[in-house]
């Protein structure tokens, strides 16, 4: 076995994964973007299918159609997203047909969705003809004028039906269909106050009621067409032609839809970028807003990637395409926000089970006052019948239930064109709760590219030392460091840790040939291993070393010297002794201070967490202003950390790369991926992903969520509390029949108002 005189022998059981065990073993986290649903795609509960419904607009139709599938012993499963009117069935294979024959009964058009993988813009809301409409406006109008004139009832009811049956037709065939299947939506109130105004002679408020609650609604879908499309900008970035070259070498414009991957693309100065790929000649500027909220242009070389959505500067340039239209950064971030809506936030499930509740009760309210006042204090009947009627129309919890749809989304909107990608509500409303942020050091404070800035043959045991530089003092020892380097850069390059490749980096740089390696295996937390000639080393930290049992007291004391310094130490081993020393040394990034300043302004502390040696770490986290360092830190360790916070009370947020910190951010409250542009591994890991390494977006993250909240608690007084009044006037008989439309339809309003001001956050 190889290093059979250490303490702890490696285990050559196979690579290992960044979690630390064994790759073929290892969980992989839960993916933030998982494919949509499609017909026909068996999942655990069967098979899941997509439909969408453009009449389903708000809770009301999501209470009609649940309670119509969920008796069906075929279906298994429901999920709502009434923001884009898609609904996800899980049901047997063959139960599709019948799915959608029920929805029809209920009078919607349910479309399959074919392809649900690919963002599409939500159609707006199918309004009906306006002159209907108008007609019956006019004829309420005049009903109201013959009745106020004193002149004949009988014209003033035919006036007043007149305008029932112009604009008041398609709310009692939905109202019909509620009350036939058990369901008291608004629908079925506002057909049974009507009703119950005509038979108490109430010709004209009748016909008025009915012409203001149709142009409420009218009014109400095309605000939520605002809220619905509040992310739709994002996918008007892409423009939907490219420059392509085909194989005889002339340019045409096509589709960008039709582009397949590996495609030559040409972009002229000033036009937007269609889709991914990486430059193939030219250099340009290009503005990455769009994609990461950074406000300067990013310079682009030949090798770079590009963007679809983003703008190019004052070069032209070629570049290869790496992904079709539906597979752009673009695509899975206008992807990953959809799904994101269809995840409810802690104060959205409140208000659902909370309406759930409130509706029967007003209902039942309104059934006491129409009889037992009558009945007990000699009321006069058709006084109370109206003053129920009109506690009816209120009942609706529409607004309610909307008001938080609506402002979650503005909310995922204007994270996502921040360069924030937030995979659901529950994640944005839990931000502003966060106390403690643990972030990695290397690529997350530092710039994650540190560089070699010493070799050294190491001490020996017997107090031997050899030259401290490059500039060896004899030929020997010269070729002795060279073989350290050539031994080293050998296993360096085989790993993708930043330590190592400064390692690599350097040893190329200086023209240092490397050697073949054999059973190569990664050491999670302590470097890496791989037999070179025959001979095994490693290349791993101190703690690997330490480990092992190849530390003397020169080499600690010589350890302890670099590391206080704020360096990096990284040793070269064989089974016997510590051949030499590499110092590496990463940089700050120069927002990272200001970053964790305004952490703290939040009231967040902050936890460095690190696989670096004590000292190093210690050096950064003083730098940067970090509440609390630690280091020699194994992925395990991590998770320790923040499971102690997380089950101490707090709320825990971890900042990492989204794969060597996998346990960590899975168990944090919420996992920030940072600089994930790119990146589909970081995008699907984490819960928040930061497209760029600005981690000013930790705090406009925070921000977001707290004014996400604000807007919430608004809302939601503004829903019951308008709703109270009305019901206190109606009670107190001054509330009026169109009174209450106004106030159900209003409220609605406001509160989509109110929501979509996060999209200007």
């Amino acid at each position: 076995a190889p290093f059979s005189q250490s303490k702890e022998p490696p285990q050559n059981t196979g690579r290992f994964s960044a979690c630390g065990r064994n790759a073929d073993a290892c969980c992989t986290p839960a993916p933030i973007v998982s494919s949509a649903p499609q017909p026909g795609k068996l999942g655990g509960a069967g098979t899941r299918s997509a439909i969408r419904i453009l009449q389903m607009d708000c809770p009301t139709e999501e209470t009609l159609i649940r309670n119509k599938l969920q008796g069906m012993e075929s279906v298994h499963g429901m999920e709502f997203n009434l923001m884009q009117r898609v609904l996800t069935v899980t049901h047997r294979p063959d139960a599709l047909q019948p799915v959608l024959a029920a929805i029809r009964t209920l009078g919607f058009d349910p479309r399959p969705v074919q392809d649900a993988t690919r963002p599409v813009a939500a159609p707006a809301t199918e309004h009906t003809p306006w002159w209907p409409l108008a007609l019956g406006g006019a004829a309420a109008l005049a009903a109201e004028a013959v009745h106020g004139s004193g002149g004949s009832q009988w014209i003033s009811a035919a006036l007043a039906l007149a305008a029932i049956a112009g604009c008041g037709l398609g709310t009692y065939k939905k109202g019909f269909i509620a009350l036939r299947n058990g369901n008291l939506n608004i629908n079925a109130l506002m057909s049974i106050a009507v009703t119950g105004a005509m038979v108490l002679q109430q010709w004209p408020e009748a016909a008025m009621v009915m012409v203001l609650f149709t142009v409420a609604e009218l009014i109400e879908a095309r605000s939520l067409d605002r809220a619905r499309n509040a992310i739709q900008g994002l996918m008007q970035l892409a423009p939907q032609q490219a420059t392509v070259q085909h194989g005889d070498g002339h340019w045409e414009v096509v589709p960008a839809a039709a582009v397949a991957p590996g495609a030559l693309v040409r972009v002229r100065p000033g036009e937007r970028i269609a889709l991914d790929g990486h430059l193939v000649s030219g250099r340009t500027s290009i503005d990455q807003a769009p994609i990461t909220g950074e406000s300067l242009p990013v310079d682009k070389a030949p090798g770079d990637a590009v963007f679809a959505g983003t703008v190019n500067g004052a070069g032209g340039f070629e570049y290869r395409t790496s992904a079709a239209a539906g597979d752009t950064l673009l695509a899975r971030i206008i992807r990953a926000v959809e799904q994101a809506q269809g995840n409810k936030a802690p104060t959205q499930r409140f208000v659902d089970r909370f309406a759930r509740i409130y509706t029967p009760v007003v209902v039942a309210m309104a059934l006491g006052i129409a009889i037992v006042p009558p009945l007990l204090m000699q009321g006069a009947w058709w006084d109370w019948i109206y003053k129920a009627l009109v506690l009816l129309v209120i009942a609706c919890p529409c607004a309610l239930v909307i008001s938080t749809p609506v402002t979650i989304v503005s909310g995922l909107a204007a994270a996502a064109r921040k360069g924030i990608l937030v995979k659901g509500g529950a994640f944005l409303e839990q931000g502003r709760r966060l106390n403690w942020v643990a972030l990695d050091k290397t690529g997350t404070l530092t710039h994650g590219k540190p560089v070699q800035t010493a070799c050294d043959a190491a001490p020996q045991r017997d107090g031997r030392t050899t030259p401290a530089t490059h500039a060896a003092s004899g030929d020997e020892d010269d070729n002795s460091l060279l073989r350290y380097r050539r031994l080293a850069a050998s296993l360096a390059g085989r790993s993708d840790h930043p330590v190592s490749q400064a390692i690599a980096r350097a040893a190329h740089a200086d023209g240092v040939d490397t050697l073949a390696v054999t059973d190569f295996e990664a050491l999670p937390g302590q470097g890496v291993y791989g037999v070179i000639d025959g001979e095994a080393y490693a290349l791993g930290n101190h703690r690997m070393v330490h480990d092992r049992g190849l530390c003397s007291g020169m080499l600690e004391q010589r350890l302890d010297t670099l590391e206080r310094q704020g360096t990096t130490v990284v040793m070269l081993v064989d089974p016997r002794q510590v051949l030499a020393l590499f110092v590496v040394a990463d940089t700050v990034k120069a927002g990272s201070r200001s970053a964790i300043a305004e952490l703290h302004a939040l009231g967040i502390r902050t936890l460095m967490l690190t696989g670096d040696n004590p000292h190093a770490a210690q050096a950064i986290g003083q730098d940067v202003g970090i509440t609390e360092v630690r280091g020699n830190q194994l992925p395990q360790d991590k998770l320790v950390a923040i499971a102690a916070l997380a089950d101490g009370g707090h709320v825990v947020g971890m900042v990492g790369d989204g794969i060597n910190d996998a346990p960590a951010l899975a168990r944090a409250d919420i996992g920030f991926a940072m600089g994930a542009l790119g990146t589909d591994t970081a995008i699907e890991t984490a819960d928040v992903a930061l497209m760029d390494d600005d981690l000013h977006k930790l705090a406009t993250f925070v921000r977001l969520s707290q004014a996400t909240h604000r807007i919430l608690v608004q809302n939601i007084t503004l829903a019951i509390g308008i709703k109270a009044v009305f019901l206190a006037l109606t009670i107190a008989g001054l509330g009026t029949m169109w009174m209450a439309v106004f106030a159900d339809v209003g409220a609605s309003l406001l509160v989509v108002g109110n929501g979509l001001r996060m999209v200007r956050k």
